[in-house]
């Protein structure tokens, strides 16, 4: 089977698709409209689908809390091709970012304020056009391919709201891959690391309560804003003192909000803060000591403080997954542009499955150098690159499939 020669045919679908979503992007865990026309889609295909995904009570909290907004939806779509095991998996997030599009199109964002500025437009059509040329081969496949379409990749824990409704299950998945688009890489290359490939993000939203006054009047009050800056300070310091220099580790506060005017000393303050980290022993002290710090400056300055915690661990491709998948996209890419990026310093909920399944997320060039990176306002793509996606997906499942059923273990090639 020649994927990407399959995928050049149906192209100007998998463009149409990509610029359908492009136009009506929907942001969070809840994307009706879009989770529609993924159904739509697949219906179309002859492939059978659900809906997937829920929302605990606490995490609903959190999210409200923290400002992102409360649901009680979680409008994931599962999809299924073939029968039988093994099962792998093949995944694309759906979810779009609140920012002002700035890049003119055909086909920008219809919605102020919202945009599809991290490509994952982009992953769903090439994901559809996947299911295409995989639905063709169907009476070929050793085995099932699960079609996992995400919400809430931006808000970091979408993944994992899908695989708390079972995902992972019925049938059981054994392997699984994922892509990610870089619009700063050549269309035609792709990106493939070994071990850890995303850092991870632990998000702590710190409600700081002390006692307002008169600014004249300092010592009869518990000024949140300074407890405030002592936090970000001591934890800046920690970071300096207590962790190797040699790991890659960041702490940032993106956002302190308090007060009124200058002459009043607040009654609360909120500082909104994450770290990032690429070592699990790292990450697990980091996540520890955090709280502890957080509390004990609080406290000793006699304020009191609530804390909202998100957390997205590192995305780990699996090595033996790696090797046996090299072949494949080689073949479809040619090995002279295959590169290795190495661990980014973002995060990407792909971690929550690669925590439960050997797992393999990848690069997509589909750009070139000096173009506009993801989130950004002025974020476009070449779609010359979406048939190299829609054969990516394609050609590892089928290829991993092939090698694997009936107990063979035997490595897949293109």
């Amino acid at each position: 089977m020649n994927f990407l020669d399959e995928a050049a045919v149906i192209e100007q679908q998998i463009i149409a698709d990509r610029r359908h979503l492009h136009a009506y992007p929907e942001v969070g865990f809840d994307c009706p409209q879009t989770a529609a026309y993924i159904k739509s889609r697949l219906s179309e295909m002859g492939i059978a689908h659900r809906d997937c995904g829920v929302i605990d009570a606490e995490t609903n909290a959190t999210f409200e809390e923290i400002g992102y907004g409360g649901t009680e939806n979680v409008t994931g779509v599962v999809g299924l091709i073939g029968s039988g095991s093994p099962c792998f998996l093949l995944r694309a997030d759906m979810d779009a970012l609140p920012l002002q599009e700035l890049w003119q199109s055909e086909f920008s964002s219809t919605i102020d304020g919202r945009m599809h500025a991290c490509g994952h437009d982009g992953h769903v059509a090439m994901l559809l056009g996947a299911a295409q040329l995989l639905k063709d081969h169907e009476a070929e496949l050793q085995g099932t391919v699960k079609l996992m379409f995400q919400t809430g990749e931006e808000w970091g824990c979408g993944a994992r709201l899908m695989i708390d409704d079972g995902v992972l299950e019925d049938p059981h998945v054994d392997a699984g891959f994922g892509l990610h688009a870089n619009p700063s890489a050549e269309v035609g290359t792709v990106g493939v690391t070994k071990g850890a490939m995303s850092s991870s993000m632990d998000t702590y939203i710190v409600d700081i309560t002390g006692v307002g006054g008169h600014s004249s009047e300092p010592q009869r009050t518990v000024d949140p804003i300074m407890i405030a800056t002592q936090v970000y300070t001591s934890l800046n310091l920690m970071f300096t003192r207590e962790i190797d220099a040699s790991q890659m580790t960041t702490f940032t506060v993106g956002a302190l909000r308090a007060g009124t005017v200058t002459n009043i000393i607040p009654e609360t303050a909120r500082l909104d803060g994450n770290m990032r980290s690429q070592d699990p022993a790292t990450r697990e002290r980091l996540c520890q000591r955090i709280p502890e710090m957080i509390d004990g400056i609080v406290k000793a300055w006699r304020g009191t403080h609530v804390t909202h915690d998100v957390h997205t661990p590192v995305t780990y491709n699996d090595p033996y997954l790696t090797d046996e998948l090299i072949p494949v996209i080689d073949s479809i890419f040619g090995p002279a542009a295959r590169f290795d990026p190495g661990c980014m310093a973002g995060t990407e909920d792909f971690s929550y499955v690669s925590e439960k399944i050997p797992a393999l997320y990848c690069w997509l060039g589909t750009g070139q150098e000096g173009w506009p990176y993801v989130h950004s306002p002025e974020m476009h793509q070449d779609e010359a690159a979406f048939k190299y996606g829609a054969a990516l997906h394609a050609g590892v499942a089928s290829a991993w499939l092939a090698a694997n059923s009936r107990g063979n273990r035997g490595g897949a090639t293109g």
